[in-house]
């Protein structure tokens, strides 16, 4: 695994450098299939993260974070075939979208006077991080539940490795374990999590 990839990360690139997660191939399948069910699992997922985004200190109501979302979405439904996962993830993809349908909902509400800041209009990197903040939160949700499935033995060692970020030297040592023993229950326990990540 790469310096500062989640486990999601490296379960989503296959071996030529696409990605292949969850959200990648729902937005393929929008694309090249118009996939309702899909959709809905993209709209599921993304709706709370961009609402969220557009609440950040800004000066929307709770009514115009929904018409972001929706119209966001809306979007996502008809340029899915733009979408490229050689260049991008799946949600950095969405997460312009929201950030340039935010600007232009921020300059139709100027036109009717609503207070609005300049940070509103030109939003700050912190806006970036915030949307990759509730992401993260919630793949780490995604991922710990996944853990529970696994055996113990595999779980501990996994939480160790990639919760803590301990060496699997260091794993081997604390729990008293033989170095092939840990790499082998990682090597197991990600197959699992792979099928898991697939099913």
């Amino acid at each position: 695994m790469r310096a500062g990839a989640t486990m999601a990360d490296t379960v989503g690139i296959d071996s030529t450098g696409k990605r292949d997660d969850e959200w990648s191939q729902c937005l393929q399948l929008v694309a090249h299939a118009r996939d309702r069910e899909a959709f809905a699992r993209l709209f599921g997922h993304f709706a709370p993260l961009i609402k969220a985004f557009a609440l950040n200190g800004s000066a929307l109501a709770a009514a115009h974070a929904e018409e972001l979302v929706q119209e966001v979405m809306i979007k996502v439904w008809q340029k899915a075939s733009a979408f490229n996962p050689h260049k991008a993830a799946a949600s950095t993809w969405i997460y312009t979208i929201a950030r340039n349908c935010r600007t232009d909902l921020y300059r139709r509400l100027q036109k009717f006077d609503t207070p609005i800041n300049a940070d509103d209009i030109w939003p700050e990197a912190e806006s970036d991080e915030l949307f990759a903040a509730v992401q993260q939160k919630r793949e780490a949700t995604r991922i710990r539940e996944m853990l529970q499935e696994l055996p113990h033995e595999q779980c501990q060692i996994l939480m160790k490795v990639y919760m803590e970020g301990k060496s699997h030297s260091e794993v081997a040592e604390e729990l008293d374990l033989p170095l092939g023993t840990v790499k082998s229950r990682v090597r197991l326990a990600m197959k699992k999590l792979q099928l898991m990540v697939e099913r």
